[in-house]
């Protein structure tokens, strides 16, 4: 309360696209500065981060403040409209209709917004001193701006590597070694801990449950990620050990598995020996060289990026650290 009596309500609009250290810290000045906030998250229809994610980001970091979402065309410059002032103070007034004592801005605009609200207008680290970074810093490289995005964003900006091939070929152990190297976590082959109660038979109903499970586990995994996401397996190679162990795959496991996205797929090759385990089926070569470049067209069809992986486990790991740092530096 300003002077001990009375309520006061700031205010606050952007972008927030994405939402980064330097507005956590506006936002959290606000909310000390004045008993109330309405912090207002704007969007149009062809923004490169979709308005609803921001939203809903916006909302998790600030759940005590009042985080409404603009969606409507709006005029982003004075240039873009005669009327650009009055249609953003209508605006803002029919959207948030309590009484705005304060605007809070790190740029000039906020003068001018808080005096069509009648509003007092409070700068905050107007220079960037603070906190050296933009929105658009960010989409151009999130991972080199990795520590000034907040943790509810993380999953959205990581990148996912995968790894894929034939079994028994080093996926499992590479899977976790490079989360370890990279101070990550990773998405394990959920199909083990489910077939395993069954002596490691898989049959035709455990499809989909396995399917649900894989993408269950990852994007789980993806609330804990550092920069890059490990995945030890995909829908894609669901769908190939369906048709193979069982001449067919469920339409939507298909369906799932043409719209997942990962930056790399590490392909690993059959250039090392095949061990057994209660969850391997062929350990012929010629079989796991057919099984090989099955995987390999399915890669092809759908227009991934990846790269093949040969050598022993130590050049294999070598081979794959490389892939993923040149990954991480683009």
């Amino acid at each position: 309360m300003e002077d001990g009596s009375q309520e006061t309500r700031g205010f606050i609009l952007g972008k927030f696209m994405p939402p980064h250290k330097g507005h956590r810290l506006l936002c959290r000045f606000a909310e000390q500065f004045c008993d109330e906030l309405t912090i207002m998250v704007c969007s149009l229809r062809d923004d490169p981060i979709p308005g609803v994610t921001r939203h809903a980001w916006m909302k998790g970091l600030f759940p005590d403040s009042d985080v409404i979402h603009l969606t409507e065309d709006m005029p982003q410059e004075p240039k873009d409209h005669p009327d650009f002032w009055r249609i953003w103070r209508e605006t803002v007034v029919r959207c948030e209709p309590r009484k705005i004592d304060f605007v809070f801005a790190s740029e000039s605009y906020g003068e001018r917004l808080a005096e069509e609200l009648g509003a007092r207008f409070v700068p905050f680290d107007l220079d960037r001193e603070m906190m050296p970074i933009s929105g658009t810093d960010i989409r151009e490289n999130p991972i080199k701006h990795w520590d000034m995005l907040p943790g509810c964003t993380h999953g959205y900006f990581a990148k996912r590597v995968c790894m894929f091939g034939p079994e028994s070929t080093g996926k499992s152990t590479l899977t976790r070694i490079l989360a370890e190297k990279f101070k990550t976590v990773y998405a394990w082959e959920h199909a083990r801990a489910l077939l395993d109660p069954n002596g490691g038979a898989c049959e035709e109903s455990d499809i989909p449950l396995i399917a649900r499970a894989q993408l269950s586990l990852e994007a789980a995994m993806l609330g804990s990620v550092n920069r890059v996401l490990f995945c030890d397996t995909n829908l894609l190679m669901t769908v190939i050990w369906s048709e193979v162990l069982f001449g067919s795959c469920p339409d939507w496991i298909r369906a799932a598995a043409a719209h997942q996205h990962y930056d790399l797929t590490l392909l690993l090759d059959v250039d090392v020996p095949w061990v057994d385990d209660d969850q391997r089926y062929f350990p012929g070569q010629d079989a796991r060289v057919q099984f090989f470049e099955r995987c390999r067209a399915a890669l092809e069809e759908k227009g991934d990026r990846y790269e093949i992986i040969r050598g022993d486990y130590p050049e294999r790991l070598k081979l794959a650290t490389a892939h993923v740092e040149r990954l991480l530096t683009e």
